[in-house]
């Protein structure tokens, strides 16, 4: 077993598909694929797990054909301990040349940055198919591991699909995400105070990059939260000031950036339906399908599809530091280069409750419900954890409902097990919280509900007493704050 470096943090998952696909006894060379979004870790782990295994890695450049080839022929001349630098006269002798460093025993071989490559040669993808073509000698003499990494979202996604050259030749896809809320905590040190994690996580995420961005540390405390933000965040003078941005401009399938910035600034003051952004943006709702595509595929917004209710979805921003760009950043800039921070993040206080912490703290409540709560608590396995909107003839109008719980069934709608509200603000819930649930429990469909769905109910402020008393004698009602999401099932 190839046993994961210290260094790496968390990536457990991760780092076990590379072992598998590196240690695998199969014969023959095999492909995989490792891509995300850039500052995710990529490098960092493929280079550990080359020092690991004894593997190669080569890091492309944004540079012309001729001018990688010369670098692969140093990197393979290092690697193989010769005196002089091999000159490749062309990428096919190239990938011949990697591909047989694995005829004596199984060797990753590693290429970074590969959208470079293929910018510079468009055929790279036809040439590797070539090399690893049925009878080739790759597959017939040698173990080689060759693993094609890239942060061209859009690029790498498109290597596989259907009709490209190298559709049906990988066995591993690997996406690296940001980490999960419970994992930043940890890598910030912030775990041992949950509403400081949280105002973290909800304005840059978990990108493991974003710590070094921001100085090396978190705030230290509640008390010099605000100020910790004024410097790393708001600062022009900080790498975390333009990152919101940058983020859509560094993705090369992205040929109009204004278009794909004004729907994202849609999204995060508030839009979330299609119909919603496009009223926004003046345009018919029908116009805005390749930008909503867009930016899923760059994993930018996500589209999140109703619970109860086909054919209807929501979208929201996937990451934090971007809506913080196009909410603060980008509107109040001039004031920012100007120095006024304090008083930019003083004035946007309403702002950052209603439209970052509100929904930030909704999405971790899903979270949690999906990746850490207990089939106890949920009545039940979460197959999918969604928000919906209920309609209610007695009020006259639909009801949001900020998470249902579903258990997928065979040959039988899926099952509600539980249903939630989330509540982002600093004032306890109090009882009436709780009698909103239950009358949207009462209206849910009945070939969904074969016993009551539990009632939960998320609040970043904790609950008021009254509240507490009477969810302490009901089975069927979970409080969870922001401790329990944090360490609790």
């Amino acid at each position: 077993m190839i046993s994961k470096p210290a260094r790496l943090f968390g990536r457990d998952t991760e780092w076990e598909e590379l072992v598998d696909f590196v240690a695998a006894p199969s014969a023959g060379a095999s492909l995989g694929l490792v891509y995300g979004r850039r500052r995710q870790g990529k490098t960092l782990m493929l280079e550990l797990l080359a020092q690991q295994t004894g593997g190669l890695l080569f890091a492309a450049t944004q540079q012309t054909e001729a001018q990688n080839l010369a670098d692969l022929g140093v990197a393979y001349a290092a690697y193989r301990g010769l005196r002089q630098p091999v000159a490749f006269r062309d990428w096919r002798e190239g990938l011949d040349e990697l591909l047989r460093l694995g005829e004596e025993r199984a060797t990753p071989v590693i290429i970074d940055e590969f959208p470079y490559l293929v910018s510079a040669t468009p055929a790279l993808p036809s040439y590797l198919q070539q090399a690893l073509s049925p009878t080739s000698h790759a597959k017939e003499h040698t173990r080689t591991r060759m693993i094609l990494c890239g942060s061209a979202l859009t690029t790498m996604a498109q290597l596989l699909g259907a009709g490209a050259p190298l559709r049906g030749r990988a066995v591993l896809e690997l996406v690296v995400r940001p980490f999960g809320f419970r994992d930043a905590s940890v890598f910030w040190g912030l775990a041992d105070d949950p509403e400081l994690a949280f105002r973290v996580n909800a304005l840059v995420g978990g990108t493991p990059a974003y710590l070094e961005m921001c100085g090396g540390s978190g705030p230290a405390d509640l008390g010099s939260f605000d100020r910790w933000v004024q410097r790393r965040l708001l600062n022009p003078a900080s790498a975390m000031f333009r990152e919101g941005g940058l983020l859509l401009r560094e993705e090369p399938s992205i040929t109009d950036p204004s278009s794909y910035t004004a729907v994202l600034a849609a999204i995060s003051a508030g839009n979330h339906r299609r119909s919603e952004i496009a009223a926004t943006l003046g345009r018919p709702a029908t116009a805005l399908g390749h930008l909503l595509g867009g930016l899923q595929g760059i994993g930018l917004i996500e589209q999140v599809d109703d619970a109860l209710r086909q054919k209807r979805s929501v979208y929201k921003v996937a990451e934090p530091i971007v809506r913080v760009h196009q909410l603060i950043t980008q509107r109040r800039e001039p004031e920012l280069v100007a120095g006024r921070a304090a008083r930019v993040w003083e004035t946007n206080a309403d702002t950052v409750a209603s439209k970052i912490y509100g929904p930030h703290f909704e999405d971790l409540a899903r979270e949690w419900c999906f990746l850490h709560a207990s089939a106890d608590t949920l009545g039940g396995d979460a197959s999918a954890v969604r928000p919906s909107e209920v309609a209610c003839r007695a009020h006259r109008q639909g009801h949001e409902l900020d998470l249902v719980v579903t258990q997928t069934r065979s040959c039988a709608p899926a099952r509600i097990t539980a249903i939630g509200e989330a509540k982002g603000t600093l004032s306890p819930m109090d009882v009436p919280h709780l009698q909103r649930l239950e009358h949207l429990r009462a209206l849910l469909p009945d070939a969904q509900v074969e016993a009551p769905p539990k009632l939960l109910l998320f609040a970043r402020a904790g609950f008021s007493r009254e509240l507490a008393e009477v969810a302490g004698g009901r089975a069927d009602v979970e409080l969870i704050d922001l401790r329990r999401m944090y360490t609790g099932d």
